[in-house]
């Protein structure tokens, strides 16, 4: 089967620029494409999973990925999706970023030689002279063009209005694509859907000033079922880091996901046969909940290795299946120094609440409990009688969140 037809079966695919040439090049020949990472935090996230999956599943089709990470890109920031300026970052906090995105891109890829090249914008950007640049590059972009861009045209609507500044990002997206095709031979940008017109503005820089063959394919961004992106919590992005988002935060994620978003999931997210795909989301009732164990618990195996998908699956099994072993469920640690501190601040320093006001509503609702008894008093302390007279207790937060309050 040719990795096209992979792509399409499990509903990656958005748009392709050239279809039918696409197709048929990836049957006849192996290439080299590339997808972009901007380093803006320290660690990848659920967002950029997709793009993972779409990568490795070209790289086990036997075509050579290129990981470029936008250690120069990042210093402007892409407007896509963004009704304002992003915040300026430091050179310091992108280098910084960069090394962090290294390693965890090799969870995905095989990062052994001749398998995948690891780039870096900052080494052809940073040092570009400018006017030499617009005469070289530039003068192949149409301002009308890149103002009709859905990227630009958003924000051209919006009251913060595009900087110059941030209009700069395209024509650098689409040198980076020339730049890779002289370096490596690369002739396929991939990348999500938010990214077609920076896409197209690439393939057709290298087809204008080269007259080389260039395509680009985009991959749908990940949604649920009523069209909102995924990998958000109360508490903010769901990380590909186990340091921002524990191994069995993480698993419990992917374990409460609407039964509607369940098929689309496994199709992305996951190396199952699509015919076990499909038997396990046709799974009705109470049954659908097997599925949802076999996507955690498979997700989490890909980002976090299968010893720290067993310890969440062994926690979650714990908790819902009356099982003995809390180990791996999340602690928060309670101190001699922290005996009196009210009990909404310590949560709120373990980013068990994002605010202290979510907390005070969750304990007013009902929603909060230790050891199966509601705390609703917003005054409550962390006391030796709060421990009656052991060393843990287990606290609920909503009806599926456990973690557990641990005497050091």
């Amino acid at each position: 089967m040719n990795v096209i037809d992979t792509l399409q079966e499990r509903g990656y695919l958005k748009q392709l620029s050239h279809e039918q040439e696409i197709k048929e090049l990836l049957e006849k020949e192996k290439i080299t494409f590339y997808i972009g990472f901007d380093p803006t935090a320290d660690s990848l996230h659920v967002g950029h999973f997709i793009a993972l999956m779409v990568m490795a599943h070209m790289q086990r089709a036997g075509h050579r990925p290129i990981i470029l990470l936008g250690g120069g890109t990042g210093m402007i920031g892409d407007p896509s999706g963004k009704n304002e300026m992003r915040k300026m970052l430091t050179p310091e906090f992108i280098r910084h970023n960069v090394e962090c995105f290294k390693k965890q891109v090799g969870r995905f890829i095989d990062l052994s030689e001749g398998k995948a090249i690891i780039a870096d914008n900052a080494d052809w950007l940073l040092d570009l002279n400018y006017v030499q640049f617009l005469r070289e590059i530039g003068v192949h972009f149409s301002v009308n063009r890149m103002l009709a861009a859905e990227c630009y045209k958003n924000r051209l609507a919006s009251e913060n209005g595009l900087s110059f500044f941030e209009m700069n990002y395209m024509i650098m997206q689409a040198y980076d694509f020339y730049t890779l095709h002289k370096k490596y031979n690369c002739v396929m940008e991939l990348g999500g859907d938010d990214q077609w017109s920076n896409m197209i503005a690439g393939v057709e820089l290298i087809r204008r000033k080269d007259h080389q063959p260039a395509y680009c394919m985009t991959n749908t961004l990940l949604t649920n079922s009523a069209g909102q992106k995924m990998g958000k919590t109360v508490g903010g992005a769901v990380w590909l880091s186990a340091e921002k988002t524990s191994p069995y935060g993480f698993y419990q994620y992917w374990r409460n996901v609407d039964d509607a978003d369940v098929e689309k999931c496994l199709s992305l997210l996951t190396f199952l046969p699509m015919e076990e795909v499909r038997r396990l989301s046709s799974l009705q009732g109470s049954a659908i909940n097997q599925a949802k164990v076999v996507l955690a618990y498979e997700v989490t195996k890909l980002v976090h290795g299968e010893a720290e998908a067993e310890k969440a699956k062994e926690a979650a099994e714990a908790l819902f299946a009356g099982g003995e072993n809390l180990d791996n469920v999340p602690t928060i640690p309670v101190t001699d120094a922290d005996m009196g501190k009210k009990l909404l601040d310590i949560l709120a320093e373990f980013k068990v609440i994002a605010t202290k006001s979510e907390g005070r509503r969750l304990m007013q609702q009902n929603g909060l409990t230790i050891e199966d008894v509601k705390v609703t008093d917003v005054n409550t302390e962390v006391t030796p009688e709060l421990f009656g007279g052991k060393e843990s207790v287990l606290l609920r937060k909503g009806k599926k969140k456990y973690y557990k309050l641990a005497r050091q």
